[in-house]
């Protein structure tokens, strides 16, 4: 998740709550693609202006800005900073699940071949740190293969836990902007709209998310047997 990769996703976001808005003519379609043709980040010119202004999302709008000229008026209309950053780390959280659930299954493939291998390859089992009733090496790769299963269900459950947006302005109410501009960027993103908001997306979701992460890579380097 490098700097580069979350701002890239911030004026995405920003981009299609633009292009929502001219939908419903509240922005010049002209000016939507100026700002899809010519917006850029500039990392260092954001990092220019936050030591000034001391607000990310405000320096990086006021950088975009100055990549476009007139039409950089039109960015961040109705939103909040959060709509930004939280909409944006959701797409960057799935995508990085989808690099582990990718991983996954590539381990699961050598696992289920190992097994399969030496389903006949005997070894000695093990059972209070001392030796057991005889079983196979298969037996034990078919015990990490079910366990890797089971981690991948619970990766794949806290990817759709996270798979959430908002484009609901500042503490949810959708004061300044209306769900459908909300809707437009989320399915665009391949996002599911926040059901209830308030200045954020509700954090018991980035909760699970690591929390299933974070104990799922534990159990898969902790097997003992």
């Amino acid at each position: 998740m490098s700097e580069d990769n979350k701002l890239a996703k911030w004026l995405e976001v920003e981009l299609l709550a633009c292009e929502a808005l001219a939908e419903r003519g509240e922005v010049p379609l002209q000016a939507v693609a100026r700002l899809r043709q010519r917006a850029r980040v500039n990392v260092a010119r954001m990092q220019e202006i936050e030591a000034e202004v001391k607000h990310d999302v405000i320096a990086f709008i006021t950088a975009v800005a100055e990549t476009v000229g007139e039409e950089g008026r039109y960015l961040h209309l109705g939103l909040t900073s959060s709509d930004v950053i939280d909409t944006g780390f959701a797409v960057q959280l799935c995508e990085a699940a989808d690099l582990l659930l990718a991983n996954l299954d590539a381990l699961l493939s050598v696992l289920e071949r190992l097994a399969r291998e030496h389903k006949q390859t005997v070894m000695i089992g093990r059972t209070h740190g001392v030796h057991a009733e005889p079983i196979t090496f298969g037996l034990k790769v078919a015990h990490w293969y079910a366990e890797m299963k089971r981690n991948r269900a619970r990766l794949s459950q806290a990817r759709q836990e996270i798979a959430f947006g908002k484009i609901s302005g500042a503490v949810g109410t959708f004061a300044n902007i209306d769900p459908p501009v909300e809707a437009f960027v989320c399915t665009r993103l391949g996002l599911s709209p926040e059901p209830i908001s308030t200045q954020v997306v509700p954090r018991d979701r980035h909760a699970v998310f690591f929390f299933d992460v974070g104990t799922d890579r534990q159990f898969a380097g902790t097997h003992r047997h």
